[in-house]
């Protein structure tokens, strides 16, 4: 009985497949076939069915390769301590206007597992060095969310810091929210210059003081190529904003409305 659960518990985890799995199932035996398999044959079962879990992968791969080929691409960096909320309102807001959107962790370490500012985990898909290796600075926008000490994190990520200087330099659009503008941005002469610039950010006075005379009131601001925004309770307008920007009013106008957002 025991040896009959432990077979039903490896067939399961070595179909732990993506959903688009479902379409060949019908190619793969049923636990009738499998259960009265010997352990050697259990195991040779796995190894095949793993191989075919890495095609379909592969196929999946290939697919959000040619999907964004045809989407803007966006950067998400994150760390640990960085805010949920926000983090969470860029990627689902621009992934709903069809925007590829990566998100890097530049954890110290390189580990992609962030413990983020309110104790939830969050998965990366890669590092920041990964991600600039494989994307260089082709990005048609980088987010940063906020939180703390997050914002510290990503302020002291050379790689990141190193590819936001090109592109502030490059016009490019770069993106903060919360504590970020004032701590990675301002800590790094990135913020707005001119006599019309304008930023916001946590209404925190620590983090306030360091936009001294741009310091603006508005939940959102762009300003040249530089957005920002003041923290959780604006991050969907934020996201929207970013949507806006990359794909034009009338689809951020149309998401907003899906997602019963006032703008």
């Amino acid at each position: 009985m025991e040896g009959s659960f432990a077979r039903v518990l490896l067939f399961c985890a070595m179909l732990f497949v993506p959903p688009t799995i479902a379409r060949i199932s019908t190619k793969l035996p049923s636990l009738r076939t499998i259960l009265p398999m010997q352990p050697s044959k259990l195991s040779a079962f796995a190894a095949k069915n793993h191989r075919n879990r890495f095609k379909f992968m592969s196929v999946r791969r290939a697919m959000s390769a040619t999907d964004s080929a045809i989407s803007k691409r966006v950067l998400v960096p994150i760390a640990n301590g960085s805010e949920e909320i926000e983090t969470t309102c860029i990627t689902d807001t621009l992934t709903r206007f069809g925007a590829s959107v990566t998100v890097a962790s530049a954890n110290a370490d390189g580990s992609l597992v962030c413990t983020m500012s309110r104790g939830i985990k969050f998965m990366a898909d890669l590092s920041v060095a990964e991600a600039l290796s494989s994307g260089g600075d082709d990005w048609d926008l980088v987010a940063l969310p906020g939180g703390m000490p997050g914002a510290e994190h990503l302020r002291d990520c050379e790689p990141l810091v190193e590819l936001l200087r090109t592109r502030s330099a490059a016009g490019s659009l770069n993106a903060a929210i919360c504590a970020s503008p004032a701590v990675v941005f301002g800590a790094h002469n990135l913020l707005p210059k001119g006599e019309s610039a304008a930023a916001t950010c946590y209404p925190a006075p620590p983090f306030r003081s360091v936009l001294g005379e741009i310091a603006s009131e508005s939940d959102v601001v762009v300003s040249g190529n530089i957005v920002t925004s003041k923290g959780p309770g604006t991050s969907l307008k934020f996201g929207l904003q970013l949507g806006e920007l990359l794909y034009g009013k009338e689809a951020a106008d149309k998401i907003a409305a899906e997602m019963l957002v006032d703008r």
